[in-house]
């Protein structure tokens, strides 16, 4: 028997974790006997006006079994309470924690906290990409039945590093809350040492933060070693994998750190953020305190300047890379929570 969904979208203006998340669902669950009749829900979510806000309501008063992305559902409990009010099943599935956004004003992270637990409380179900994730939805919302569904990776092959001065990959989008300059000012700890960074990842989206990530880098002499290289895609992202010793992840904020998780499947050890979900995508390598400066520059100079160190990560994360699940993995795991 064929389970007709309809699946409530919002998707990022910026590539991201949650819009692959979402399109994989889309093209995966159809094995699984789950058809997804998709509806993008378009708005300055979770910041929406009342006027996108009342459409979200109307979407949500037709149709018997619902997947919606928190960005929407949490900004909106209305819309859940009336449709699991009138028998609809909801799931609502997680992929960030609004309130934690440092993007966001402090009031409205405050209101987004209080909303999102209407929301979660109201669902039928809750599917949520780590284990630490769901941890956090039983501790800040006292709901403990979350379906973890760990974000897949693709395939990939060992990246081969470089041969001469370590190279240090970050990977992300420019933004207060993935805290590029925590990294920069790490690295300006460690000019006695030899090594190379690279920072990729769009820099359109807070041009203030990319440029003063730009100028720290001169202003510490480090050009001839930093470079700030704006998104690649394609064979020019897959070469700054191929050419990465270490990925450092500085995320302030993490429900899970699929960017983590690649790099585990190429065999690349990563330094990431402790107590956020980062911690269970890596294989291999350190945490460090979200901000701590001197804890992430006393972790690279650790492995900067130990070569036994290196090469145990190195041979951990070599071991360990067929351990990262794929996306099939991913859509059975929230097909199974849809038609539960």
């Amino acid at each position: 028997m064929v389970l007709r969904i309809r699946f409530a979208h919002w998707r990022s203006p910026q590539a991201s974790g949650g819009n692959r998340y979402d399109e994989e669902l889309v093209a995966g669950l159809a094995s699984h006997g789950i058809e997804v009749d998709v509806t993008r829900v378009e708005g300055a979510w979770p910041l929406a006006s009342p006027e996108q806000r009342r459409g979200f309501v109307e979407l949500l008063a037709e149709g018997e079994h619902w997947l919606v992305d928190n960005i929407v559902g949490s900004a909106e409990p209305g819309a859940i309470r009336a449709a699991t009010g009138r028998g609809a099943r909801v799931t609502l599935l997680m992929h960030y924690f609004p309130a934690d956004d440092p993007s966001l004003p402090a009031s409205e992270r405050a209101r987004l906290a209080d909303s999102e637990a209407e929301s979660v409380a109201a669902a039928t179900r809750v599917v949520v990409p780590s284990a630490w994730a769901a941890g956090q939805v039983a501790m800040r919302y006292g709901r403990g039945d979350a379906v973890v569904a760990r974000p897949g990776v693709e395939p990939a092959g060992v990246a081969d590093g470089s041969s001469g001065a370590p190279t240090l990959l970050w990977l992300s989008r420019l933004t207060d809350g993935k805290d590029p300059l925590t990294f920069v000012q790490a690295l300006s700890r460690l000019t006695d040492l030899a090594w190379t960074a690279r920072l990729v990842g769009p820099d359109d989206v807070d041009p203030d933060l990319s440029a003063r990530v730009r100028q720290f880098v001169v202003d510490s002499g480090l050009s001839g070693r930093v470079t700030v290289e704006g998104a690649r895609t394609g064979a020019d992202l897959e070469e700054a994998w191929r050419a990465a010793n270490l990925l450092v992840h500085t995320s302030r904020a993490e429900m899970y750190g699929m960017v983590v998780a690649e790099a585990a499947a190429r065999g690349i050890p990563a330094i990431v953020t402790e107590a956020t979900g980062a911690t269970e995508a890596r294989t291999a390598g350190a945490e460090f305190v979200p901000g701590d400066v001197e804890g992430l520059s006393e972790a690279l100079r650790a492995w900067l300047s130990d070569g036994e160190l290196r090469a145990s990560w190195r041979a951990e994360a070599l071991e360990r890379r067929g351990t990262v699940p794929g996306w099939d993995q991913t859509v059975a795991s929230v097909a199974a929570a849809l038609q539960g």
